[in-house]
């Protein structure tokens, strides 16, 4: 797997104007699980105000359902809660 992404990373360096027409397949539940193992759990939680800690409560599934949607081509990144005025 680390050899394809590095493999891609020095097409796209090397040939800027190159299309790529899905890397989904290179997309697997191992790789986002080291991703996700990588991300500094100190910093701002994302769009959907949800944080590391939160998102390793059922991290597995959560994993699942992300890759799921990746290689549905489904995925939509969550919207952030709007906070109403009271």
């Amino acid at each position: 797997m680390e050899t394809k992404l590095a493999r891609i990373a020095q097409v796209a360096k090397e040939r800027p104007g190159e299309k790529f027409t899905s890397l989904v397949h290179l997309i697997d539940v191992d790789m986002l699980l080291k991703c996700h193992h990588e991300l500094n759990g100190n910093k701002a939680s994302g769009i959907d105000e949800v944080t590391k800690a939160e998102y390793e409560e059922n991290l597995l599934e959560n994993i699942k359902m992300l890759h799921a949607s990746l290689k549905k081509m489904a995925y939509k990144h969550p919207k952030r809660q709007e906070k109403r005025k009271e």
